[in-house]
């Protein structure tokens, strides 16, 4: 199946009362294990990742042809910028383009502008345009533009780069190979927490206790973790 909704949760348990435990984006496949009660029990395609979502109408199969590549994309009613703006789509959402007309793309009902989609092909540098998420909130669990969590922000950069990433950071760090030195890209972890340098000087994360995605001194982060967390590095790839 494939999820035809801007955003849906994946709760940890079928109920609403349960914690979010991720989120699938438009366009991200999965495969129903169970039903019941209006629930869904669910393996995404990507990452395996294994939670329950609400019961709705999917569709089955579609040939995805390009993603998203800017924060939220615009979605129009018709190729206009003038149109009704219906609804927007996060990064790396993927979609079937169908139709092209005044710089928009086409998919399904709706439209979108041609700056805000690459195609599913393109790739660049990992993480060359994670700084489009400063300052978007942090959420347990989020994925998007509306709030993302620490291990989110690194996933989907591997995600867009058409690579794979784990979506936990317990088992990102098992994923990923030792590098033991901080420079540019390396990622760092924590027990439960996980950053991106930008340099041999700053990172970027999305940090609970701030409730933020924010830029911070490396030395200063490993220290305020350290004394508010009681936590150490436990790992640098």
């Amino acid at each position: 199946m494939i999820n035809n909704y801007p955003v849906i949760n994946i709760y940890e348990k079928g109920s609403f009362k349960s914690k979010i435990s991720s989120q699938l984006l438009y366009g991200e496949k999965f495969k129903i294990l169970k039903k019941k009660k209006g629930w869904l029990k669910i393996k995404t395609s990507y990452d395996k990742y294994i939670g329950f979502i609400k019961t709705r109408r999917f569709i089955k199969n579609i040939k995805i042809t390009h993603k998203i590549s800017s924060l939220k994309a615009n979605l129009y009613s018709k190729p206009k910028t003038n149109s009704k703006i219906t609804s927007k789509l996060s990064f790396c959402s993927l979609i079937c383009v169908t139709n092209k007309a005044n710089n928009f793309y086409k998919f399904g009902k709706y439209w979108v502008k041609k700056n805000d989609v690459m195609p599913l092909s393109y790739k660049k540098n990992t993480f060359k345009d994670i700084k489009m998420f400063l300052n978007i909130p942090y959420k347990w669990g989020g994925k998007s533009y509306k709030g993302i969590d620490c291990s989110a922000l690194v996933q989907l950069f591997f995600k867009f780069n058409n690579l794979y990433c784990p979506r936990d950071t317990k088992d990102q760090i098992k994923y990923f190979k030792k590098v033991n030195k901080i420079k540019k890209n390396a990622i760092i972890f924590w027990r439960g927490h996980v950053a991106v340098c930008l340099s041999k000087k700053n990172l970027i994360h999305a940090y609970g206790p701030k409730k933020k995605v924010l830029i911070m001194d490396i030395n200063k982060t490993l220290k305020l973790i350290e004394k508010t967390a009681k936590l150490k590095v436990i790992g640098i790839r």
